[in-house]
C-alpha cells in the first residue's frame, strides 16, 4: 500500500509517541467517498497532537471555500478574513460599552463567562465574525485555552431528522473525528467551545421544561433535545458555548453574556467605503449619499447592506449614472443590475420576478421558510436554478430562500403591480402579510410612479394600470385618514411613504398646509427625520418644526437643515444635541426664516453653548428659549458677544432654570449698556441670583441704552436690599421697565415702602407687577395700596397670591379698584385666608362701574355659601370681567343653581372655574349644562 504525503505524516507522529503512549489503534473512515486514514492515540499528549493537523484543515476549509459573493449576498467570510483591510464590526456587551465584535468575544470567553450570545439583526457580521473567530483559533491567535472549537449552523443541524448522541454529533462536524476520539472530547468538557450560528433559524424550543435533558454523551435523542441539554449544562456540563442569531423567541432560555452586535458604527462605514472605492472623492460621496440621501436607515449599518450599496454605487458613479433618491429607487438600481446580468429576454424576466413574488409571499410568512424544490416549480420557476444564485441562497442544495429580507418584499411589490390577477386589492395585500414585512408599502409607494418605474418597465414588460390607479386611490384616502387621527406612528409612516414617492404634488395635495400647520414630533430617528424633511420641503416655507425627545447628531441636523431653514420657529426641547450639530443648527437659522429657536430641557451647557453663541451672532433671532440648559456663568461672556453683535435682532431670552449666579447675571448686564442689544424680555427665574447682582442690573436699566421691558425673577433670592436696589432704577427716567416678576423671592413688607415709591413716581412705567409668594403682610400690602391708589397709576396686572393679606388688605384693595382711576384687569388673591367677608370687599369692588377687572383669582380664600349672594350680584352688574377662579373652596350643592343661573346670563364670562369645592354628583350633573364652567 502506498501512503499518501499527510498519511505518512501521520504515521511518523503515530511512530514518535508509540513508545511514550504504548498502545496504539488505527483506524480508517471515508469521508465524501475517498478513504483517508487517522490515528486515535490513547493518550492527551498525542491527541493535542493529531488535533493540530485538524486545526489546519479547519482552516484550510474556511479559507478555501468558494468564494459566493453577490450583490444582495454581501461579501463571503473567506474573503473577509483573507482581507488585509478588514473591517471591524462594533459590539455592545452586555452592561459596557462600544467596542470590536471581535475583541467583545474573546474579553467574555478567557473570563469566567462560559456563554456567550451575539444577538444582531440581519447581515451585521455575526456569522463573518464567527468564521473568523475558529479561524484565528485554528491558527494559534486567540482561545488557546480551547482544545477543540466545534461550529455548527442551527439551519442544518435542524435538518436532521433522526435521533443521534453529542459523540456522533461531533463526528457529524467539520473535523470529522473518529469515535474514539469524539469519547477523549467528552472527557475535559471545560477545554471544548461549541459555536453555533443562526439560533433564529430554528423551528423547535429550546425551553429546556420542553424537554427530558440528558446528561450521557452516548444517548441518541432528537436534534432540539440534544441542543436544549447542551445549551442548559445538563450536557457536557463545563463546555462553553458561543451562538449568534437575530431577535428571537428561543433567546429567553439562553444564559450568559449577552452581546448586541450593532455592525458599522460611523468610522467603520467610512474605512468601508474607502476600502472598497478605489478614489477617495467617489468613497465620500457614496457614503454621505447613503447616510443622507437615503434616510440612512437602520439596516445602513449592516455590512451586508453596505456590500450591496457599494457595489450598486460603483456601477452607476463609473457611467455616470444618477444615484438613488430613495430605499425603493435603490431597490429598483439593484433589480435591474441583477436581471441584466443574467442576460433574460423581457418575458422570462417577467416570468423571473413574476415567480420570485410567489416564493417571496411564500416564505413572508414564516420568517423559518425555505422552499423546496417542488415549492419553486409550484411558484413558476421556468429557469435553471443556477440562474437564481442572485437572489437566493441555496441550502444543502435542496431548499432555497432569499439573500435579503428586503429584496424578498420588493419583488413582491414589483410583482404586485406586474400581475393584476393574482394581486387584486391593495389592502389585502398588505393585510395578507402584516407583520410579516417592514417596508413592503414602502416599496409599493415607491414603484407606483412612472418616473421610478420606467427603468423596470424596460426590462419586464407593463405595469398594470389598473394597479397602479388602485394604490394611488387607497394611498391617498389612507393617508388623509391617517394625519387626521393624529396618530404619531402612523404619522411618521405617512410621512415615508410620501418620501419613497416622491410625488411633490402629492404632498401638497394630501398635507393642506392649513389642516397642517405645525408638526409635532418625538423620538425620531434618522430616517424620520429624512422622511419628515422631504414633506416640509415640498410644503414650504411653514410656522413650525418641532422636533422632542430626540438625539440630534451631526447625521440628523445635516438631513433636518432644510427643515430648519423653512421654519419660522424651531422647537428642539428634550433634545440630546451633540456638539457636532451646533454650527450646522445655528448656521441653519442664520440662513433660513427662523425668528424662535426652543432649546428647553436639553443637555446643552457650557461648551455646547458657547459654540452656539458663535454660531448665532449673524441671526436674526427675535426669541432664543433656553430654559434648563445645565447654563453657568461660564457660557455668558458668549452669550453677551451673541447679544451686542451688529446684527443682533434678539428681543426675548429665556435662561430660567440655569446656575447662572450673580457673577453670570452681571456679565449679561455688560449686554444692556450696549445700544446692539435688542433685549426687551428677559427670563432668569430660579438661576441662583440674589442682592449681589441687583445693583448691576439697575446700572444698566439707568444706562440709557437698555431696551429691556419684561424682567422675570422669580424663585430667586433677591431679597428686600435686592429690590430696594431695583426701585432706585425704576424711578429714573431711563427706566422703562413695564414688568417685573419677583415672584417667591425672600421678599417681606419692608420692601413695600420702596415699591410704593415706584408706583407714586411719574416715571414709573410698570404695567405689571407680580410678588406672589412673599410675605408682604397687612402692614406691607398696605403701603402698597397707597402706591396702587395714585391717580393713573399704570398697573394693570398685579400677582399678590400668598402674601398673608388680611381682610383690611382687601378692603383697601376693593377701594383701589372703584377709585375711577384704577388700570387694574388681572388680580391674583389666591391662598389669602380672608373668608367672605374680606372677600365680600372685592366682589363690591366688581360690582362698580369704574371696575376694570377682567380676570379674578379668589381660589383657597376659604369662601362659602354665605358669598353665593354677593358673588351673584357682583357678576350680574359686571361687564368687563371674563374668568373668575373660586377653585379649592367650601361651596356647597346648594351654590349650584344660583350661580348656573347667573352664567347662563352672562355672556362676558368665558370661564368660571370651580374645581375642587365640595359638590355631590348631583350638582356636577347641573353644573353640566353650563359650558363656561369648569367643575
Amino acid at each position: 500500500m502506498v501512503l499518501r504525503p499527510n498519511q505518512k505524516l501521520l504515521l511518523a507522529l503515530t511512530q514518535t509517541f508509540a513508545s511514550i503512549t504504548g498502545f496504539i489503534n488505527l483506524l480508517s473512515f471515508h469521508r465524501k467517498g475517498k478513504q483517508i486514514y487517522a490515528v486515535v492515540v490513547r493518550s492527551r499528549v498525542s491527541f493535542l497532537e493529531v488535533d493540530r493537523m485538524d486545526k489546519a484543515e479547519v482552516l484550510a476549509r474556511i479559507l478555501q471555500s468558494e468564494d459566493t459573493s453577490t450583490v444582495l449576498g454581501g461579501q463571503c467570510p473567506a474573503s473577509v478574513i483573507k482581507s488585509r483591510k478588514c473591517v471591524p464590526v462594533t459590539a455592545k456587551a452586555q452592561g459596557g460599552e462600544l467596542g470590536f465584535l471581535d475583541e467583545a468575544i474573546r474579553t467574555a470567553l478567557t473570563g469566567q463567562t462560559r456563554n456567550v450570545v451575539l444577538v444582531g439583526s440581519e447581515g451585521v457580521g455575526k456569522t463573518t465574525a464567527l468564521h473568523k473567530l475558529v479561524a484565528d483559533w485554528a491558527k494559534g491567535d486567540c482561545l488557546q485555552n480551547f482544545a477543540h472549537v466545534f461550529h455548527f449552523q442551527f439551519r442544518r443541524m435542524g435538518s436532521i431528522a433522526d435521533e443521534l448522541c453529542l459523540e456522533t454529533l461531533i463526528q457529524k462536524s467539520l473535523h470529522q473525528i473518529p469515535a474514539e476520539s469524539a469519547g477523549l472530547v467528552t472527557e475535559k468538557p471545560d477545554a471544548v467551545l461549541f459555536v453555533l450560528d443562526g439560533l433564529d433559524e430554528h423551528k423547535h424550543s429550546l425551553d429546556p421544561s420542553a424537554h427530558s435533558l440528558t446528561s450521557d454523551p452516548r444517548q441518541p435523542v432528537s436534534v432540539s433535545c440534544l441542543l436544549a441539554s447542551l445549551l442548559h449544562g445538563s450536557l457536557l456540563k463545563g463546555a462553553a458555548f458561543l451562538v449568534a442569531s437575530r431577535p428571537t423567541a428561543n433567546l429567553k432560555f439562553l444564559k450568559g453574556t449577552q452581546v448586541e452586535v450593532l455592525g458599522f458604527q460611523k468610522p467603520q462605514r467610512e474605512l468601508y467605503f474607502n476600502t472598497f472605492f478605489t478614489e477617495p472623492a467617489a468613497a465620500n460621496r457614496a457614503l454621505e449619499h447613503m447616510e443622507t440621501t437615503l434616510g440612512f436607515y437602520d439596516f445602513c449599518a449592516s455590512p451586508r447592506f453596505c456590500w450591496t450599496v457599494c457595489s450598486i454605487y460603483k456601477c452607476l458613479i463609473d457611467s455616470a449614472a444618477k444615484l438613488p433618491e430613495t430605499l425603493s429607487q435603490l431597490f429598483i438600481d439593484i433589480l435591474v443590475h441583477l436581471i441584466q446580468s443574467l442576460s433574460l429576454t423581457k418575458a422570462c424576466s417577467r416570468g423571473l420576478l413574476l415567480a420570485l413574488g410567489k416564493m417571496a409571499s411564500h416564505c413572508l410568512h414564516d420568517p423559518h421558510a425555505c422552499c423546496s424544490k417542488d415549492i419553486l416549480d409550484s411558484c413558476g420557476f421556468q429557469q435553471q436554478l443556477t440562474t437564481l444564485g442572485s437572489f437566493l441562497k441555496v441550502h444543502d442544495e435542496k431548499e432555497f430562500s432569499f439573500h435579503s429580507q428586503l429584496m424578498q418584499e420588493f419583488v413582491l411589490a414589483v410583482a404586485f403591480f406586474l400581475d393584476a390577477s393574482t394581486y387584486e386589492d391593495v389592502e389585502k395585500m398588505l393585510g395578507n402579510h402584516k407583520g410579516c414585512t417592514k417596508l413592503l408599502d414602502f416599496f409599493m409607494s415607491g414603484l407606483s410612479e412612472p418616473v421610478q418605474y420606467r427603468s423596470l418597465e424596460e426590462l419586464l414588460g407593463i405595469f398594470s394600470s389598473d394597479q397602479i390607479k388602485g394604490f394611488k386611490s387607497w394611498f391617498k384616502s389612507s393617508s388623509e385618514k391617517k394625519l387626521k387621527d393624529y396618530n404619531k406612528s402612523e404619522h411618521y409612516r405617512c410621512f415615508h411613504l410620501l418620501h419613497q414617492v416622491q410625488n411633490e404634488s402629492l404632498v401638497k395635495e394630501i398635507l393642506t398646509p392649513p389642516a397642517h400647520p405645525c408638526i409635532f414630533h418625538e423620538n425620531l430617528s434618522l430616517a424620520d427625520c429624512a422622511a419628515l424633511n422631504y414633506v416640509i420641503t415640498c410644503l414650504g416655507e411653514r410656522e413650525k418644526l418641532s422636533l422632542s425627545r430626540t438625539t440630534i447628531s451631526k447625521e440628523i441636523m445635516e438631513v433636518l437643515l432644510p427643515s430648519v431653514r423653512l421654519s419660522h420657529t424651531v422647537m428642539l426641547s428634550n433634545c440630546s444635541i451633540h456638539i457636532e450639530s451646533i454650527p450646522l443648527l445655528a448656521s441653519a437659522v442664520c440662513m433660513g426664516a427662523t425668528r424662535e429657536l426652543v432649546l428647553s430641557h436639553s443637555n446643552l451647557g457650557d461648551e455646547k453653548a458657547q459654540v452656539l453663541f458663535t454660531g448665532l451672532r449673524r441671526a436674526k433671532l427675535h426669541r432664543l428659549n433656553l430654559n434648563v440648559c445645565e447654563l453657568t456663568a461660564s457660557c455668558c461672556g458668549d452669550l453677551v458677544s451673541m447679544l451686542t453683535s451688529e446684527t443682533s435682532q434678539l428681543q426675548i431670552l429665556e435662561l430660567m432654570f440655569n446656575p447662572i449666579s450673580d457673577q453670570g447675571f452681571m456679565t449679561l448686564c455688560e449686554a444692556m449698556h450696549s445700544p446692539n442689544c435688542r433685549l426687551q424680555e428677559l427670563q432668569l427665574g430660579n438661576c441662583d441670583l440674589t442682592e449681589a447682582s441687583m445693583e448691576a442690573f439697575a446700572a444698566a436699566l439707568c444706562s440709557g441704552e437698555s431696551r429691556l421691558r419684561k424682567i422675570e425673577l422669580k424663585d430667586n433670592e433677591i431679597g428686600d436690599r435686592g429690590v430696594e436696589a431695583l426701585c432706585k432704577a425704576l424711578q429714573q427716567p431711563n427706566g422703562k421697565l413695564q414688568s417685573l416678576g419677583l415672584f417667591d423671592t425672600c421678599l417681606t413688607g419692608v420692601c413695600c415702602s420702596h415699591l410704593m415709591k415706584v408706583l407714586m413716581s411719574e416715571h414709573c412705567s410698570l404695567s405689571e407687577l407680580d410678588l406672589s409668594l412673599n410675605d408682604l403682610g397687612q402692614e406691607g400690602a398696605l403701603l402698597l395700596c397707597q402706591g396702587l391708589n395714585r391717580p393713573n397709576c399704570p398697573i394693570e396686572i398685579l400677582g399678590l397670591t400668598r402674601c398673608k393679606l388680611t381682610q383690611t388688605v382687601f378692603q383697601e384693595l376693593g377701594s383701589v379698584l372703584k377709585n375711577g382711576t384704577c388700570q387694574i384687569k388681572s388680580l391674583l388673591l389666591a391662598i389669602n385666608k380672608v373668608g367672605d367677608q374680606g372677600v365680600k370687599y372685592i366682589l363690591e369692588a366688581v360690582a362698580h362701574p369704574s371696575c376694570l377687572l377682567e380676570e379674578l383669582s379668589l381660589e383657597m380664600t376659604t369662601l362659602t355659601d354665605a358669598c353665593v349672594e354677593d358673588l351673584c350680584a357682583a357678576l350680574r352688574a359686571n361687564n368687563t370681567l371674563k374668568l373668575l377662579e373660586l377653585r379649592n373652596n367650601s361651596l356647597t350643592d346648594a351654590a349650584v343653581p344660583p350661580i348656573v343661573q347667573v352664567m347662563k346670563e352672562k355672556h362676558n364670562m368665558k370661564e368660571l372655574n370651580l374645581k375642587y369645592n365640595d359638590f355631590s354628583e348631583d350638582a356636577l350633573l347641573i353644573l353640566d349644562e353650563c359650558p363656561n364652567i369648569r367643575y
